[in-house]
């Protein structure tokens, strides 16, 4: 993952809404978000089937979403260490003390973003270092280089999902402030660009998925498409937890 964008308005009906758009290499396979996970029926996400692990981790029960970016610094993980896609599940478990559950120390360099209906915070390592900080509300950007300020975009600070408590609508609806910005963009070959598209040898690093996220506790929603730069269509799926495990609405 390479970008997020994350609104936090706590107190209100929908206190978390969130754009992440994944970068990858687009050999590398995915599976789009679903229940992935045994161990965490509430939860969903997107998973890497290299390593099985996601980018990007909602728990439909509480409302809370965990998104890790990669850093610069430490791209190489020391061998043996665990794939940064465990981070998102760890967080979304255990909360801000999700580190006291893994050495982080042989791993490649990340940002984990932990943003819950009460709280938003962002922790960064670069390979020697693990620093946490708590954000105040309103609307946060995230690259591999950490929080972004100014925001890339200013339309991303002034807008907001026009959702309902039961976040139904149309994407375009829903999104319609945050969406054109995707429209209006094109993929660059700058890691830092909203839509990336590198070529690497015979394969490409480029912005290969992007989701809008609306949650609040017993209810997620979703919207989300496969190299969003040339999705004409979004799908949407809405969540809610039935007995300890996320049912999809549809």
């Amino acid at each position: 993952m390479c970008t997020l964008v994350c609104r936090w308005a706590p107190g209100e009906a929908v206190p978390i809404q969130t754009l992440a758009l994944r970068d990858e290499l687009a050999s590398r396979a995915f599976d789009t978000p679903g229940a992935w996970w045994p161990d965490q029926p509430a939860v969903i996400g997107g998973r890497d089937q290299s390593a099985g692990g996601t980018w990007c981790a909602s728990d439909v029960g509480s409302g809370v979403t965990a998104v890790v970016l990669n850093r610069a610094e430490r791209r190489t993980a020391a061998p043996g260490a665990p794939s940064r896609g465990i981070l998102p599940m760890l967080a979304v478990r255990s909360g801000p003390r999700w580190a006291d559950s893994i050495d982080v120390a042989p791993m490649a360099g990340f940002n984990l973003v932990l943003v819950t209906p009460d709280s938003l915070t962002w922790w960064s390592f670069d390979g020697t270092s693990l620093v946490a900080q708590s954000l105040q509300p309103g609307t946060h950007m995230f690259t591999p280089n950490g929080r972004s300020v100014p925001i890339l975009d200013a339309r991303f600070a002034d807008g907001q999902a026009l959702v309902s408590a039961d976040l139904a609508g149309r994407t375009d609806q829903v999104w319609r402030n945050w969406l054109p910005i995707i429209a209006d963009s094109t993929p660059r070959e700058d890691a830092l660009a909203l839509l990336v598209r590198i070529p690497v040898g015979d394969d490409v690093f480029e912005t290969v998925f992007g989701q809008f996220i609306a949650a609040r506790p017993g209810v997620l929603r979703l919207d989300y498409a496969v190299r969003p730069a040339h999705a004409s269509l979004w799908t949407t799926a809405r969540w809610r937890t039935e007995g300890g495990a996320a049912t999809l609405l549809g």
